[in-house]
């Protein structure tokens, strides 16, 4: 066995790091989880010290080949795990006060909606997704990553916009989904069902993600009453001693509350140019571990 020398070892770390973030934006989109993506994007680095890399011709290829097909096994056993979370499943938020493209071309398949709508693609029609609408990889180069043909892979890109975008609604800008939501943590800790009503579209859907913690909704609660009555209910009690601070995550403005000095969870909104349509509380302490949070 030929031992690697620090200077070889040295370029292997250049080169990974110069694309570090691009297989992070990778894996993140992949498996909606800012730590489940940093381990493998850690997995990715040990493969590529223990590789034969004078054998790699395009090492930025290799790297991002191994990448999206390691999140394509990972992803298969995520979805088993999620069987069993208790009450509705949320992305986990990755700051992008930073990187807002996460080492992308395009901001693509990184809001909390379009991820939503990405769960229900299979593992390789997401993959083909996210190299071709994120990172703009041509067909050819992602029918190489995915071991498959470009007609094959041009099919698979093809069902999964169809999926996303029948299903989506265009989304109102950074400026206005971050001036919907001071105006929704206005309202909602007021508990001013009126104003409330005004800023949702009729289908509107609240969804926590507590994984069975107390006092936190397991099942959505839907529509444009039912959500301002809900809120109206909880405003007496649940804003009591809760400090709101502001965060910038998978590229949109998200509150950050905080009891007692301790993160209590995040609250942000998705929303199109009728209001708000999604209102996610991510409030599973292990999930936004990963987000830094203001002082």
């Amino acid at each position: 066995m030929t031992k690697t020398s620090p200077d070889e070892l040295d370029e292997a770390a250049a080169i990974f790091t110069s694309v570090r973030p691009r297989l992070f934006g990778i894996a993140y989109r992949m498996l909606s989880s800012a730590t489940e993506a940093e381990d493998l994007v850690q997995e990715v680095w040990l493969r590529w010290q223990a590789c034969d890399r004078s054998v790699v011709a395009g090492p930025a290829a290799f790297l991002a080949t191994t990448t999206t097909r390691l999140a394509i096994n990972a992803l298969k056993s995520a979805h088993k795990r999620r069987e069993t979370y208790v009450g509705p499943w949320l992305p986990e938020p990755v700051d992008t006060s930073a990187d807002p493209y996460l080492g992308a071309e395009r901001g693509e398949a990184l809001e909390f909606a379009a991820l939503l709508l990405m769960e229900k693609l299979t593992p390789n029609e997401r993959a083909a997704y996210v190299l071709r609408e994120a990172f703009d990889y041509s067909y050819a180069e992602i029918a190489d990553i995915l071991a498959s043909t470009e007609p094959a892979v041009r099919q698979l890109v093809s069902r999964a916009r169809k999926h996303v975008t029948s299903e989506r609604r265009t989304p109102v800008t950074a400026d206005a989904q971050r001036e919907l939501l001071t105006a929704f943590m206005a309202a909602a800790r007021s508990g001013d069902m009126a104003a409330l009503e005004k800023l949702f579209t009729p289908d509107v859907t609240s969804l926590s993600d507590g994984n069975g913690r107390v006092r936190v909704s397991r099942q959505p609660v839907v529509g444009a009453e039912r959500v301002a009555k809900f809120l109206h209910a909880i405003s007496g009690w649940f804003w009591a001693g809760v400090e709101v601070g502001w965060t910038t995550t998978n590229g949109r403005t998200s509150a950050v509350l905080r009891q007692n000095g301790e993160v209590y969870g995040l609250i942000t909104v998705s929303a199109t140019a009728e209001g708000i349509d999604q209102l996610l509380w991510l409030v599973n302490p292990e999930k936004n571990a990963a987000v830094a949070l203001p002082d």
